[in-house]
């Protein structure tokens, strides 16, 4: 979603902090993401670094000669009297130090962190001919030289959560040229595992690989929808599954005495009792399935759409139907994720499924939807038609008198613009321009647009600005609006995410995307930023951002675009891109986290990102 122009936050501007390793001319070998095991494990906080003080002797650390873990003078340790000294000789010389270790699965952080001095008697200001690398597995996490000497120690930190469940080595190396000594100095290295169970990989999110079989014929204004919805899913956890959750957003937009959104005449498990304001309706299955296992669940489906130029509204003869088909909620190591509704933002965490939707309405209607669609005749003065979609979070359409034009996109893509009345023919046109435009433009950047047609609906008296649903958005007429919802297809829609948990992982990303596709740099992109307090920060949920609504847009579209053209500016342009493209590539049609991006781009540099997380308040 993007907030309307008068909600648009204003251009911010951040100093960005000095990193505290300087990035050396050196191509890190990019890490190689664990592959998960069936099910999430419990996690068990430790420290996993064995005599990270060397106060022990030097057992378990492998080292290049007697001389690296030492007591001897010259150095002094950060705690206690041992320490590992790295070079220091003055002449062509390597040392090396590493320790295999076993990170512990099922955590949402492992971090690793240690002390580092670094003194030299070289005297240059410009040239690294001493260099430290650390490093985990085959990844560098840093590459240090005689240009960060300093008087003490200081901390490094590395989010290395990627490697959770492997066992790598964490290894320094240190090299000298010919002449004049630097000394690194390494002490209290340790490895600490923490945080609640993290979800497990999207494998064992489950029920998973949902199909959707729908039929509704609506009434004569496209207001109401009747007919029969099934689901089909599997049980990718190893953890028999008793029963599902069917997640009835719309319901929000009524009471649970007037629910817009009704189910009844459930088959293939019983129905509990609505929760979640009734927006979640627990379903327990006839038999409960083992992992692998498939079964279906099948009710009928009443939709009544209510007043007003909403997502999910009639705006005169218009409808909008969006997030109205129920929807299967998302378990995983974590549990079933019931989120509340936000108007806010978005509740809507789901798994990439496949649709197959049938619309019987009156010919006077058309209706835009979701995936590619095939018009038939009905029974007299109707007509229906059959949406099918496949790899989709979630599927939606619109009802009504359109205006449509249409058009294919540079690369191919066919797409539709249908407005409502009152949109001049001059703005359709310039919205089909733009939809052309922008899914080429993100398409070259992210890859391929997958989903066929794209169909945009334009009302310019939508409140919220503008929504975004596979193959189908909602928008305002605005160029920047309409090519933001675009980027939504591959930043939510393609990559998805928990977007109730982390809504900066579409919104920010999307926005980022955007201004990439109009060509801006973010060069001015932050002025005068001020954060509301320490609680404030870019990943925060939604829980956090409904109580502090007035700062949403500020901060996750802003503070979080802006963050990511400074990550570019960091990494450098090719780098940035193929960080994205490699990152939308391993995460196509799956869910990513925080965490995931966070490991990804540090494997992208030799520069230890960690203050850059800390300064832009990305955690996770």
């Amino acid at each position: 979603m993007r907030p309307t122009p008068l909600k648009a936050l204003a251009a911010r501007v951040l100093t960005v902090a000095a990193l505290a390793a300087v990035s050396l001319p050196s191509t890190p070998v990019a890490a190689s993401p664990h592959t998960a095991p069936a099910a999430a494990a419990a996690c068990t906080p430790a420290q996993v670094v064995t005599n990270g003080g060397f106060e022990s002797g030097t057992s378990p650390w492998t080292q290049s000669s007697t001389t690296v873990i030492t007591s001897r003078s010259g150095q002094t340790a950060h705690g206690g009297t041992s320490f590992a000294w790295l070079d220091g000789v003055g002449s062509t010389h390597t040392d090396t130090l590493s320790q295999s270790v076993t990170i512990p699965s099922g955590c949402s952080s492992a971090s690793l962190t240690f002390w580092l001095h670094i003194d030299t008697a070289e005297t240059t200001s410009s040239t690294a001919y001493d260099k430290l690398t650390a490093k985990i597995g085959s990844t560098t996490l840093a590459t240090y030289s005689n240009l960060n000497k300093a008087s003490g120690y200081a901390q490094k930190s590395f989010d290395v959560s990627a490697f959770a469940g492997q066992t790598v080595t964490v290894a320094f190396t240190g090299t000298e040229d010919s002449s004049l000594q630097t000394s690194f100095v390494l002490d209290d290295v340790a490895l600490n595992t923490s945080g609640d169970t993290t979800p497990p990989a999207d494998s064992t999110r489950t029920p998973a690989a949902p199909a959707y079989t729908v039929d509704l014929t609506s009434n004569t204004s496209g207001t109401v929808w009747t007919g029969h919805e099934s689901a089909t899913f599997t049980n990718a956890s190893s953890t028999a599954l008793s029963e599902v959750y069917l997640r009835l957003w719309d319901n929000y937009h009524g009471t649970c005495s007037a629910m817009p959104i009704t189910v009844s005449n459930v088959t293939g498990g019983t129905a509990g009792a609505l929760s979640v304001n009734c927006t979640a309706l627990k379903i327990t299955l006839t038999t409960p399935l083992a992992q692998g296992q498939s079964a279906t669940v099948g009710f009928d489906l009443g939709i009544t759409v209510p007043s007003g130029a909403d997502r999910f509204g009639y705006d005169g003869a218009f409808s909008f139907i969006g997030n109205a088909l129920p929807v299967l909620a998302v378990k995983d190591g974590a549990g079933w994720h019931l989120d509340p509704y936000t108007n806010n933002g978005e509740s809507f965490y789901s798994l990439a499924a496949d649709f197959r939707v049938t619309l019987d309405h009156p010919t006077s209607l058309l209706v835009p939807a979701t995936g590619a669609s095939v018009d038939t005749p009905g029974s007299s003065g109707r007509t229906v038609t059959t949406a099918t979609a496949s790899k989709v979070r979630d599927f939606a359409w619109a009802a009504g008198p359109f205006s449509k034009i249409s058009g294919t996109s540079t690369a191919g893509t066919p797409i539709n613009v249908y407005s409502v009345s009152g949109i001049s023919s001059a703005n359709a046109q310039s919205m089909l321009t733009t939809a052309k435009s922008a899914v080429d433009a993100h398409a070259a950047r992210f890859g391929a647009y997958p989903y066929g047609e794209l169909d945009a609906v334009i009302d310019n008296n939508f409140w919220f600005g503008g929504m975004e649903y596979p193959g189908f958005v909602l928008d305002l007429v605005s160029t920047t609006a309409l090519t933001h919802e675009i980027g939504h297809q591959w930043f939510y829609g393609i990559v998805g995410d928990d977007e109730y948990t982390s809504p900066w992982l579409d919104e920010s990303f999307t926005d980022y995307a955007t201004d990439l596709a109009q060509g801006k740099t973010g060069t001015s992109c932050w002025s005068s930023v001020s954060w509301a307090s320490t609680a404030e920060k870019i990943t925060n949920s939604m829980a956090y951002w409904d109580t502090h609504s007035s700062r949403y847009s500020t901060v996750v579209y802003g503070y979080g675009k802006c963050a990511l053209h400074d990550l570019r500016r960091v990494l450098g342009d090719t780098v940035m891109a193929k960080l994205l493209k490699d990152y939308a590539t391993s995460h196509w049609y799956g869910v990513s986290t925080t965490a995931e991006f966070k490991a990804a781009a540090q494997a992208a540099t030799t520069t230890d990102l960690t203050s850059f997380w800390t300064t832009h308040r990305i955690d996770g």
